[in-house]
């Protein structure tokens, strides 16, 4: 697998600095660079492009708004000296945010990030399909199917919570949530709650016993839960 990337900065060392992380990381392969959004907009206007690595903080034009007016969106992250923008790169469902000034670790954590992703999209079995990618704290995160405990509906956000980690809040609905997941590992018990299959221990007085110890309430609407876990 080899991904296409191109990157625009309007400070030359900053392109030359990602150029040489680039070259480290067999998997990423850098088609151009540009020191001005305009010239990358027509070049993405007529070259398709995995990854684009692109500052916040440009003259003619930010890369916010460089990414809005894009039709077809490859993946994209950002670079910035300034932390104000994440929310704002948040909302364009980037893969990552890197502050400047980026030493490789950070850089290649953040390509990890987007070959990951692109593998999830473009999986061909269920076993490489073996988890989803949620975002949360303006990073996008992977998470393994094995992992997750249950699943919690809190209005507009989703509480997924994983054995032995931090929960992670990421801004969905429920409904959204499990339409991810794969319905013959995954069930839904109540308005509010999504479980594993495999991590349910018992059923009994209207609540599914787990695992880990924790009940959870049967919803009236999903009472035939119980005939679809065979217990």
């Amino acid at each position: 697998m080899l991904l296409t990337c191109i990157a625009i900065d309007d400070e030359p060392l900053a392109l030359k600095l990602i150029k040489e992380y680039v070259s480290k990381i067999p998997a990423l392969q850098l088609l151009e660079t540009f020191e001005d959004g305009i010239s990358a907009i027509d070049y993405l206007n007529k070259h398709k492009v995995n990854i684009l690595f692109v500052d916040i903080n440009m003259p003619d034009i930010t890369g916010i708004e460089l990414v809005r007016s894009l039709d077809e969106k490859p993946m994209v992250i950002f670079t910035t000296a300034y932390k104000k923008f994440a929310y704002e790169g948040f909302e364009l469902d980037a893969i990552d945010y890197l502050l400047k000034p980026i030493d490789f670790t950070r850089f290649n954590k953040a390509a990890q990030k987007a070959i990951d992703y692109y593998a999830y999209k473009n999986a061909k079995s269920a076993t490489e399909s073996a988890c989803v990618f949620v975002r949360s704290e303006y990073k996008m995160l992977k998470v393994m199917f094995d992992d997750i405990e249950y699943v919690e509906g809190l209005e507009d956000y989703v509480k997924i919570h994983i054995k032995n980690q931090k929960p992670i809040l990421t801004l969905a609905t429920l409904k959204t949530f499990i339409e991810k997941l794969p319905s013959e590992n995954f069930l839904r018990i109540h308005r509010s709650y999504v479980i594993p299959i495999d991590e349910v221990v018992s059923v009994y007085n209207k609540k599914v016993l787990l695992k880990s110890r924790i009940e959870l309430p049967i919803g009236i609407t999903y009472s035939d839960i119980i005939n679809k876990l065979g217990k």
